[in-house]
């Protein structure tokens, strides 16, 4: 009687072989830049998102995110106030898609209508989509835990 041509692999020495693998492309992915989508952004994009906030937004929402005072009631002119970026606001009480389109498009196109006015303008036309993001970033800085947590729950709008 002769044997197998091959001796049978034992299916823990398969798994091995195929868990290497799948951490080498992993690895290699990362080596090559591409990020895994749930990924923190990184510190470049925090300084950059840093640096466009001080340069665009803070001259409203404060340079600390503290925004202007009485941010919740609205001035003669029917806007209400820059509010505060950090914990104390509101802004992380909406999902991404939703302050990314602020962002982009101003308050009162993405909210306006029915007297509602805004004084958030638009910085679509300024600033560039990675720009955009890396601010969003930078905001989320300003935010505790709690906030963060809170806001990574939100349903896309």
């Amino acid at each position: 009687m002769s044997g197998p041509a091959h001796p049978p692999r034992p299916p823990c020495l398969l798994r091995w072989i195929l868990a290497f693998v799948a951490v080498a492309g992993a690895v290699g992915l990362g080596a090559c830049g591409a990020a895994a989508p749930d990924r923190e952004p990184g510190t470049e994009v925090i300084a950059l998102g840093a640096a466009v906030y001080q340069a665009n937004c803070a001259t409203c929402h404060g340079v600390s995110g503290a925004g202007q005072p009485n941010w919740q009631s609205r001035q003669a002119d029917g806007t209400l106030p820059a509010p505060p970026h950090d914990a104390s606001g509101h802004t992380w009480h909406h999902p991404d898609a939703v302050l990314l389109d602020i962002i982009r498009r101003g308050g009162e196109a993405v909210y306006g209508g029915a007297g509602l006015r805004s004084g958030m303008p638009a910085f679509g036309g300024q600033l560039t989509a990675e720009e955009i993001d890396a601010v969003l970033a930078y905001i989320k800085t300003l935010w505790g835990d709690a906030e963060r947590e809170y806001q990574e729950r939100l349903p896309e709008q």
